[in-house]
This record gives C-alpha cells, structure tokens and sequence, in this order.
C-alpha cells in the first residue's frame, strides 16, 4: 500500500475512534452529571496527557492522551482519593446502586444510541445496495437441486420479505444460526414467481466464517464484462507487472479472453504461477508477465491479480438498488437493525466460546482499521454504516459480563442490590485481576488474528 493510502487508512480509523470512544464516554459523563456526580476528567486515549483545558463550573479537565485506544471518564470517589467532606454527597461511591448502574450502563447505551441515528440517517437518505438477484448456480449445489435458475430475484427468505443481497446474506446467517432450512421466493424476468427449498445438510455455522451463500450456490448475479482494466491496485501483483488503467486483455497463455469472469477464474486457480497476459493498449498489442499472488480464501490459496473491472453505468444500474423510507420507517428499521445485530453479535461471540465457530473470526484494530479506510473510499454512507456496526460491537463487548468492563461492574451492582450490601474489596480485586487476564487473552487473540491476515494477504 502506498503512503497515500495508508495515510487515509489511518485517518479513517482515528476518526472512527475518536467519534466512538467520545460518544461512549460523553454517555458515562452525561449521565454523571445528570445524577450529580463531580467528573474530574474526560480523557480520550490512555497514557501520558499530550493536551488538557479546564472547563465547566467544576472545572473538568478535558484531555488527549497519546494512546488513542480507548478513553475514561473520571469522577470524584472516595476510593481513589481524599474528597473533602462539603463535596462527599457528589462522590460515585456514595450514590445509590441504582443510580451507579445508570452512569455505567449509559456507556454503552450511548453506542446504541448513535447506531440508531446513523441507520435512521442512512434509511431516510436512502443507501445504494446490491440486487438480491441471483447467477446460475454451481452444479449439484443445494441451489440447483432446488431448481433455482439464473437471473432470478430473491424476493423473500421464509416469507420475510428482503430487498437487497445484505438482506439475503443476513437472512441466510440468521437461518444458519437456528438451524432452519431455506426457502426462497424468486421472481424471473417475466415476473413469475416460484418458491424453492434448499435441503440443509451443507449447512454449518463454520460456514459463516467466509461466505453463507456461496455453499448453498447462492451467487451474485453479474453482468457479461469486457476484460477491460477499470482499476489497478496499488502494489498489487498487476501493478508491479505493469499492467494499466483501460488495458484490454486478449489472452492469457494463449487462451482467447471473452469476458472478466473468465479472466478472474485463471487468475484464481493460478496463485504464485507465472501466467502470459496479451493485452491491448491504445491499440496495439503487447505482452505481459504477471504471477497472481498467493492468499489465503479459507482453507484453500487462491490467486489474485489486484485489478477491478471496467464497468458502464448500466451494469451499476443491473446490479444495484437504491432503497429508502420515510422518518417514521427509517426510525423503526434502524432499531430493528440495531437490536438484530446486537442480538447477532453476541450469539457468535457465544459460538466462539463453545467452539463450534473459529476464534479466527475475532477482529483487532488493524483489521478494523482497514475496514475503516475501505469504507471510507467507498463513499460516506459506507462509512456511516462501517461506524454504526462498529459502535454496537463496542456496546455489546462493554456489556459483557467481564471485570473491569462496564458488564462486570453492573454484575456486581446487581450482586450489591440483592445482597443489600457492596461486594468485599477481596472480590473485586480478584475479579479485577480475572478481567484483566481475559481481556488480554482477548487482545492477543485479536492482534494475533490480524498479523496473520496481513501475513497471509
């Protein structure tokens, strides 16, 4: 990646953390404030303070620290410092149980906040979305023994009705998750509907780990495209070769090219193989050496090129969808999309703790970071929807029942209200300790994950 991109990469992904680190503490801070509690800090980031102002009647000190991986709200408590006895009814340690939980609960509940109004901005504006419309699929997948034909649209998942291929893919992965079959209700070129059940015995909850649809042979339909260059990636296998924006490819080892898809496959099935590209530049022709590099696509290498197709504005127009609603709409799909995911997130983090889906799954910061400067390249709605997903992992995550996360202090809140009484400074100092360990574990395995897609591509 050249430096230019790495630079939007990165300024992607403090933004993103600044807008989801300060959203979630301003929730604990404003919930402080609202139950008369002094806040003696608003940090975002961790470590030595690189810029501080005082501001407010209690002269909360606002602060950037030099580690932007997280943020904390610090309040006035009996437990952390000497409190002068005039400011004692302000402390966190004296305020009801009830009205602790609210200050940590409000959090997260801060991060779900956002991710309603962002999905509630994006249904009313209106988001651009793959057609849920099917290509022919593989031979003797559950698609084609259930007789789907090609160029159909999916017009419902066991009767729910979907509008977009995210709503199939979602759809699918709910049904993976309960252990339902498959029924879909298509609509061919000439609007005759049809209804098809594919048989469930290839399902897996592993195979959420890469593509639920493509096991069922559920395929993105995609228009004929000339093998025509509309994008070369920077430092990727073609670039280095030499190849260029708007190169027509005629052949590769001597094999006519007709169309892109073709092009894709011997790229695909050709990883770290020197392959002979005949291509066509402001009409003349000449030759090109070009070895697809090796990844990782599961459990299988694959090759890949780093090109994208020359596409018109009517393969745009095939292949997309914009969808919209009104306020009222918008405001009732974005809690229903917010709930959803939440739900979803936390039954695959329970998945990976019974091991029946791949730790492999957990994602760290430079994964997220990436994610966050491909959004950001592909335009803002991308990036607004990039933020809401994240901002309810972050909320599920800090809910979770773990010492020294919001979850586990609320655990002990609920311990406190049905015991009548706080729980021993031993018990929390243990489950401090406990927290901190699982947290690590949790870190390594994440940071772990994402050098091993770098490493792998």
């Amino acid at each position: 990646m050249n430096p230019q991109l790495w630079g939007w990469y990165a300024g992607a992904f403090l933004v993103a953390l600044a807008v989801l680190v300060v959203v979630h503490e301003l929730g604990h801070y404003l919930a402080a404030r609202a139950c008369g509690v002094k806040v003696l800090r608003f940090a975002f980031g961790f470590g030595k303070v690189i810029w501080s102002r005082r501001a407010g009647q209690d002269g909360t000190e606002w602060a950037i620290s030099v580690f932007p991986l997280g943020g904390y709200v610090k309040m006035l408590d009996e437990r952390e410092g000497e409190v002068p006895p005039a400011e004692l009814h302000r402390s966190f340690n004296r305020q009801t149980v009830g009205r602790r939980a609210f200050i940590v609960a409000a959090g997260p509940a801060a991060n779900f906040l956002l991710a309603i109004v962002l999905y509630w901005a994006l249904f009313m504006h209106g988001v651009t979305e793959l057609k849920p419309r099917l290509a022919v699929p593989p031979e003797g997948s559950p698609a084609a023994v259930a007789g789907i034909p090609g160029a159909v649209t999916v017009q419902a998942v066991n009767g729910r009705s979907i509008r977009t291929w995210q709503d199939l893919r979602w759809e699918v992965m709910r049904k993976v998750l309960d252990g339902e079959a498959v029924e879909l209700q298509v609509t061919d070129s000439n609007q005759r509907n049809s209804t098809h059940r594919l048989a469930s015995e290839r399902f897996a909850v592993a195979d959420l780990e890469k593509d639920p649809l493509r096991p069922l042979g559920l395929l993105l339909f995609r228009p004929r495209l000339p093998p025509v260059v509309g994008d070369v990636q920077a430092g990727s296998a073609a670039a280095q070769a030499g190849v260029q924006l708007g190169d027509r490819v005629r052949s590769i080892d001597g094999r006519e090219i007709a169309d892109w898809a073709e092009l894709a496959g011997i790229a695909r099935a050709s990883p770290g193989r020197l392959l002979r590209f005949e291509i066509e530049r402001e009409g003349r022709l000449m030759e090109v050496l070009v070895t697809p590099r090796e990844v990782a696509d599961g459990e299988h290498k694959v090759g890949r090129l780093g090109l994208m197709a020359q596409e018109g504005k009517g393969d745009a127009f095939e292949m997309t969808t914009v969808v919209s609603f009104g306020p009222l709409d918008s405001m009732a799909r974005s809690l229903a999309q917010t709930w959803d995911t939440s739900i979803f997130s936390l039954r695959m983090l329970g998945r990976m703790v019974t091991g029946d889906l791949s730790w492999k799954n957990l994602s760290g910061p430079v994964t997220i970071a990436d994610y966050a400067g491909q959004s950001a390249r592909l335009g803002p709605s991308y990036y607004l929807r990039f933020l809401a997903l994240v901002s309810i992992s972050l909320g599920v995550l800090n809910l979770l029942p773990v010492p020294v996360l919001d979850g586990g202090h609320l655990m002990y809140y609920l311990v406190e209200f049905f015991k009548g009484g706080p729980v021993s400074e031993r018990a929390l100092e243990i489950g401090q300790q406990i927290g901190f360990v699982l947290l690590t574990l949790l870190m390594a395995f994440a940071f772990y994950n994402d050098i091993n897609r770098l490493v792998s591509g």
